[in-house]
């Protein structure tokens, strides 16, 4: 129903920046609740950041002040900004899409993810 594609991972020294992407298809964009997360070697996939159909914004604290999320809905593309990059935010970084209806239904979908190597 919805497809997430991420791109713009890489690798880059400490200090850097990087902006990710995730390019929506297959439904209303604009009604999804939209997040990145990222998944270290051996570790949990952890929340990084959430933007809202009504761009509301939330970062967790490690990134905040760092990271920008933003969205395009007439591109339907959801962007991470990633500024001043820090060793341990090495990751694969996946792109997340949730929507609760009225009903009740629940729906949540997730990219293949894309590569950050923060390197020094």
């Amino acid at each position: 129903q919805v497809q997430l594609v991420e791109s713009g991972g890489g690798l880059v020294q400490p200090g850097g920046s990087l902006r990710l992407s995730c390019a929506a298809s297959g439904s209303i964009f604009s009604i999804y609740d939209m997040g990145w997360y990222r998944q270290a070697p051996g570790k949990q996939r952890d929340l990084v950041a959430t933007i809202t159909s009504g761009c509301s914004t939330k970062y967790v604290d490690s990134v905040k002040g760092r990271f920008i999320i933003s969205r395009d809905n007439v591109k339907n593309t959801v962007y991470l900004q990633m500024n001043s990059l820090k060793p341990e935010d090495t990751a694969v970084y996946y792109c997340n899409a949730q929507k609760r209806t009225i009903g009740g239904a629940y729906y949540n979908y997730w990219g293949q993810g894309t590569q950050v190597t923060v390197s020094s």
